[in-house]
């Protein structure tokens, strides 16, 4: 089965940080898999983005090749959006967002994050 991620900005900067081979690390954590990548996250990683010397690029356009694009229905918090979608469809959310995180693992959602060991770990909810 496809795990369905959804990529949260601070998870995806925390990634391209520590320099983790996001691919490899999702193919040993899930085999199968599909990054979601909403419109507002996106929005947010090409502010930060545009505010990021260019020798640490956020590599958007990488991201945007491997994931699927999601349209925001609302207008409402980025973190709520994500949150909304997870509990409605199953997915999982890669994050390092402390209080998303906590909402998360709280409702039973799976939450990938960056370990400190330079590899990617599921935290897998109450």
């Amino acid at each position: 089965m496809t795990q369905n991620i959804i990529v949260d900005s601070c998870g995806w900067v925390a990634i391209i940080d520590a320099s983790i081979n996001f691919e490899s690390e999702l193919e040993r954590m899930f085999g199968s898999y599909n990054l979601i990548l909403i419109d507002l996250v996106e929005h947010e990683l090409q502010d930060l983005e545009n505010d990021r010397p260019k020798r640490r690029s956020l590599l958007l356009d990488l991201l945007k090749q491997k994931s699927i694009s999601m349209k925001s229905a609302s207008l409402g918090h980025t973190d709520d959006l994500i949150f909304e979608l997870a509990s409605q469809d199953g997915y999982s959310v890669l994050t390092i967002d402390r209080s998303l995180k906590k909402r998360l693992y709280q409702s039973g959602i799976c939450v990938v994050e960056v370990a400190k060991n330079k590899h990617l770990k599921m935290i897998e909810g109450l």
